[in-house]
């Protein structure tokens, strides 16, 4: 008799918020471009960008506290409708025309703060109800769900916003939050039976992140990968803001130019996700993962070396790197989600997203001085090398390539 997991009823959920994520982007475009629209001024641009980031950064500790502590299924649920509820109220202000630019603040604001919740939860539920071996394959499907729309949403976006009015885009998206949580009430999502104790609540919140924090600490596997991930966003982030002035400055091109590269990386984030689900990676999954690292790493170089009458080459680098890059993250992922025991994976997964996150506003803030000084390229450069450098160096350390097996395995009981 077989005791692996039905897939179906987590392929159900996995579609719900799939059309959600669509929703979600959709909307977030159709925000961004009406604040570019109405101010033109990149101060508004950057503060939207960083209201949306706090919730994530500061929140996102004490959320995968909760997450943890609470029914991730009704987690799920309630964010969903949250997010849902407020792009209603902002849709009724919008047809009113009593919309202004703080009402706009705090959607972002609160939409943030819904999905500081939604996204530890679902990660956590994953695990729940897909068996180890298909992890991979799940984290490939997620990498390219992620490509997929970040390649349609946009034009999508920018077509409906010359036909519609925009509260009318913005329904779009409690639609899709419709889709995402009609479902979750059929469908049961096993739960990690906590102690007793803790369950009573004689474990404070805080307690609960202290605890997660030593458990990150405590993994010196993990512990290098955090801190992998912090440099990459620290130079990545920044270097991908200035793709723009890439394309106009050195490439002598224009928008079109630039929606190649953007759909480039859309397209490889969409092929590395295919390529893990259906090969599925090596059998020790931070091989895989740390091969991608160097890979990328090595396009992304070359792409900052690129003349300007190569800009075809360029697209092609391009999606290599995100081809790669896609992998990295999608085994990474796949390889925490079999190991980290499922009752702390809200608190760890939220702890990592913080202090990655963390560090973009930090990028953002040296990117402009250091560009002028040293050129645009500059961070695609150092970046190049740097990721490369943590892949090669990663091989050689064992805490590293015994990832899995340090952390162990711990079989949680579900609640039936």
């Amino acid at each position: 008799m077989s005791d692996k997991r039905p897939i179906r009823p987590f392929m159900v959920i996995f579609s719900g918020q799939a059309f959600s994520l669509f929703g979600s982007r959709l909307v977030q475009f159709a925000l961004v471009w009406y604040i570019t629209a109405t101010t033109g001024t990149a101060s508004t641009l950057a503060f939207a960008s960083i209201v949306a980031m706090v919730p994530q950064v500061f929140v996102g500790p004490f959320a995968g506290a909760l997450v943890d502590r609470w029914n991730r299924k009704l987690v799920m649920m309630v964010s969903d409708s949250l997010i849902a509820l407020v792009v209603v109220v902002l849709a009724f202000l919008f047809s009113t025309g009593n919309v202004q630019l703080w009402h706009i603040y705090v959607a972002m604001f609160i939409r943030s703060l819904g999905g500081a919740f939604q996204w530890p939860a679902m990660q956590a539920t994953t695990t729940l109800m897909v068996d180890r071996e298909q992890l991979s394959r799940i984290a490939g499907m997620n990498q390219s769900l992620q490509g997929l729309v970040a390649i349609v949403a946009p034009p999508l976006g920018a077509l409906l916003l010359e036909i519609l009015p925009i509260q009318s885009i913005l329904l779009v998206d409690v639609a899709t939050a419709v889709v995402a949580v009609g479902p979750l009430f059929f469908i049961k999502v096993p739960q990690p039976i906590r102690e007793l104790t803790e369950m009573k609540g004689l474990k404070t919140i805080l307690d609960d992140m202290k605890e997660g924090f030593r458990f990150v600490w405590k993994w010196k596997g993990l512990r290098f990968i955090l801190a992998m991930s912090m440099l990459i966003n620290f130079l990545m982030n920044p270097a991908f803001s200035l793709l723009p002035l890439v394309v106009t400055n050195h490439f002598n091109g224009g928008a079109v130019e630039l929606g190649w590269l953007q759909s480039a990386n859309g397209v490889g984030m969409i092929a590395g996700g295919l390529l893990l689900g259906i090969w599925g990676g090596f059998k020790k999954r931070i091989v895989t993962a740390m091969s991608s690292i160097i890979v990328g790493g090595i396009f992304l170089e070359a792409f900052a070396f690129m003349p300007p009458e190569l800009f075809n080459v360029a697209i092609g680098c391009v999606f290599m790197f995100a081809v790669f890059n896609s992998m990295a993250n999608a085994t990474f992922f796949s390889s925490m989600q079999s190991v980290i025991p499922p009752e702390m994976q809200g608190r760890v997964f939220t702890i990592l997203m913080s202090f990655s996150g963390g560090m973009t506003p930090i990028g953002l803030a040296f990117a402009g001085p250091v560009s002028d000084a040293l050129g645009i390229f500059i961070w695609f450069r150092l970046g190049g090398v740097v990721i490369s450098l943590m892949g090669v160096v990663a091989f050689f350390i064992p805490a590293v390539m015994k990832f899995e097996e340090e952390a162990g395995i711990t079989t949680v009981p579900l609640e039936e």
